[in-house]
């Protein structure tokens, strides 16, 4: 429900509101000028600033950086990603596609503009440099795959620089080899199925958890390039009711006792 007046939802946009208009004074606008209030709210930067009405606390910027450059550890860099790819994730949050509470929390208080408005912010942004490191295990994996297993290479979809192929298949280089490995985790436990395709449940079933985390410190070390064309397309209907998108089996290398748990 988006609240009518007075509910905490509707206090929470006034007091927003009422923040961007001391941001105003406090760079000297002209008073009656709301040309520098505008064109902060229209490029996302308010929202990636002061986390909308999902609150200070949950501002984008406190877990992926004031340039979008990540964590290091298992929040992802969201500097140079594609702006339709980006807004993708955030529907897949609220909608319990991709399981996060924090971040579930947080979209569900977006409107569907702001989600839009700090997607095109992170994706103006310039990707941030990046590490270095790999085993020659992850690297004919991402650049060969494994015939025997019928895994084709990763670089098939992201790119051999780690680049990214097309709107939905997002560059890997430059993200923390613990984020990359985590999501890896997600697909394999069905926790991340915005996949209409399943390639990445099935893909991560095949590889062990192991292969995940040096497949995670690998792409980390690609030097990225010149990233696909940009695409504004967000999560169609259509697509999200998609049965491929859910678990079609159980993990392959999760131990049973593992499985039972779940």
């Amino acid at each position: 429900m988006l609240g009518g007046a007075g509910s905490p939802r509707e206090m929470a946009r006034i007091k927003l509101l009422w923040m961007t208009a001391t941001v105003a004074g406090l760079t000297n606008c002209a008073p009656n000028d709301t040309t520098s209030v505008e064109r902060f709210v229209a490029t996302g930067e308010l929202v990636a600033l002061s986390g909308a009405a999902a609150g200070a606390a949950n501002a984008c910027f406190t877990c992926h950086g004031l340039r979008g450059e990540g964590d290091g550890a298992f929040s992802p860099r969201l500097a140079g990603l594609d702006a339709g790819y980006l807004e993708r994730q955030l529907i897949a949050y609220a909608d319990g596609r991709r399981d996060h509470p924090q971040m579930g929390y947080i979209t569900e208080n977006l409107t569907p503009l702001e989600r839009r408005a700090v997607s095109l912010h992170y994706a103006a942004m310039v990707e941030p440099p990046n590490g270095q490191g790999g085993s020659l295990v992850a690297q004919r994996l991402y650049h060969v795959g494994d015939t025997q297993r019928g895994l084709a290479s990763c670089a098939s979809c992201h790119g051999e620089r780690g680049e990214g192929i097309g709107p939905a298949n997002p560059p890997l280089a430059g993200q923390p080899a613990g984020y990359v490995a985590a999501q890896l985790d997600q697909w394999r436990h069905s926790k991340r199925r915005s996949d209409p395709d399943g390639a990445m449940l099935r893909i991560s079933q095949l590889l062990s958890p192991a292969e995940s985390a040096a497949l995670g410190v690998y792409a980390a070390a690609l030097p990225g390039g010149p990233p696909s064309p940009k695409s504004l397309g967000a999560s169609p209907e259509a697509r999200r009711g998609d049965p491929r998108s859910g678990a079609s089996g159980p993990p392959l290398h999760v131990p049973e006792s593992a499985r039972a748990a779940e």
